[in-house]
């Protein structure tokens, strides 16, 4: 059997953290490869070292001395180092990047260098093989992920080698400079390797057991998730859900591998498992609740609009022509609604108004602003009848408004949409009638 384990920054934030993470892979000899994130928080006014790294690089990019940021840098590693009573020197290391930073190699040069050497120091520790993600991971000249380059080099190098640590987060661009995944980005070069070795397993350590039911800022002590899909995951991580990356899904998605998300600090934990599809049924009609605030509402009328062939087109082409995607667009017959995200809309508000004018010739347009959504999610929603009446009712019976309703023909997830001053009783509202009375 082999796993595939990656652990979050707060996992490797101290000595005391790294010696948890090597006892948890020294417990299951599958455990052969690892992806290792860079130092998180130590405690909660701590800074993480990728925004050391970015603060650090900012300043030598002006060409101001940088000295006092970067020996912080170095003695946050040291202080591992030593505390794990390794004999180790990154002083090479350490070299080849002020280089970088007086070079101006690019802020994601910086960023990475903290999973770099987190690997590097993980390696030693192990006594695991290091393999430099620049070797493995590839982009195009234009910044997007190179799937098929990235697998075919990455199952060359991992051939024969029995255990190695791959750093997260970065990989290299044609012209070899260092490009980054976005924030969280770990997760995916994780997932990545799972799917070269053909893992049986993905584990995602971090600093949590697992995915909760909903937002613990606002429903205490919510119920834990055990088994979710890759689809029900997708819905939950797009609309806020952010212990994984989303992106994180597709390699192995691909490849059939399931996820286990994992505490490191309480490794006895069943965590969450991430699966394709699954007989086990769910401990409630509904797998979780997540929503976002910050969204606007056009409301677009016209008369005999459904009549009107390509309708839908030139609204769209409107908003598109002014770089806003749009969220959902619930219609009726002389009435649609686009839904978009508030922060991109105002900026170009009487561009797009003017365009749907000139394109669409509408009866009247009306704005709303100030939107949130919530995503009811879950697979067993399809086979109980009356979700969608329990969730109008729960919300009827807290006073709230409901301004949005927007459900898949999958019947996984129903959307919803309330003023932002009523998002947390909504949730709590929801939670209450599914899990709480475990309807």
């Amino acid at each position: 059997m082999v796993k595939v384990v990656k652990f979050g920054g707060s996992s490797l934030a101290s000595a005391e953290q790294f010696k948890k993470v090597a006892d948890i892979i020294h417990a299951d000899d599958a455990r052969k490869f690892v992806v290792p994130s860079a130092p998180g928080k130590r405690f909660s006014s701590d800074t993480k070292v990728t925004d050391m790294l970015y603060t650090c690089y900012d300043i030598a990019a002006k060409g101001k001395g940088f000295d006092d940021k970067f020996n912080e840098i170095k003695k946050r590693y040291y202080e591992i180092i030593e505390g794990l009573g390794l004999d180790l020197s990154l002083e090479k290391e350490f070299d080849a990047i002020r280089a970088g930073f007086i070079g101006k190699a690019g802020r994601d040069f910086a960023a990475s260098r903290g999973e770099f050497l987190n690997g590097k120091i993980m390696a030693a520790y192990l006594g695991y093989e290091f393999i430099d993600a620049a070797e493995v991971i590839h982009f195009n000249d234009n910044g997007t992920y190179d799937a098929d380059l990235t697998d075919i080099s990455m199952k060359e190098r991992l051939n024969g080698i029995e255990r190695a640590v791959i750093p997260g987060f970065y990989g290299v661009m044609p012209n070899d400079t260092i490009k980054t995944f976005s924030r969280g980005g770990s997760d995916i070069t994780g997932s990545i390797v799972a799917a070269a070795v053909a893992a049986d397993l993905y584990e995602n350590w971090t600093d949590t057991s697992g995915f909760l039911t909903t937002d613990p800022r606002i429903v205490k002590d919510p119920a834990p998730i055990t088994t979710i899909t890759y689809r029900e995951l997708r819905e939950l991580s797009y609309m806020g859900a952010s212990v994984f990356h989303e992106d994180a899904i597709f390699p192995v998605r691909k490849a059939g591998i399931a996820i286990n998300i994992k505490n490191t600090n309480k490794p006895e934990d069943p965590g969450t498992l991430i699966v394709e599809s699954t007989s086990q049924k769910p401990a409630y009609t509904i797998t979780g609740i997540a929503g976002k605030k910050g969204f606007t509402v056009i409301n677009i009328e016209k008369d005999m609009m459904n009549a009107e062939l390509g309708f839908g087109r030139k609204v769209l082409e409107v908003f598109e022509k002014n770089n806003i995607s749009f969220e959902h667009m619930p219609s009726g017959i002389d009435t649609m609604s686009v839904i978009v995200s508030q922060q991109e809309f105002e900026p170009k508000e009487q561009e797009v108004l003017a365009g749907l004018h000139r394109n669409c010739h509408p009866d009247a347009i009306d704005i709303e602003t100030d939107l949130a959504l919530i995503a009811v999610v879950g697979r067993a929603m399809k086979s109980n009848r009356g979700t969608a009446g329990r969730i109008f009712s729960a919300l009827a019976h807290a006073h709230i408004n409901v301004k949005m309703i927007d459900q898949g023909s999958s019947e996984l997830n129903v959307i919803i949409g309330v003023s932002e001053s009523d998002f947390e009783e909504a949730v709590k509202a929801i939670y209450d009638i599914f899990v709480t009375a475990k309807l």
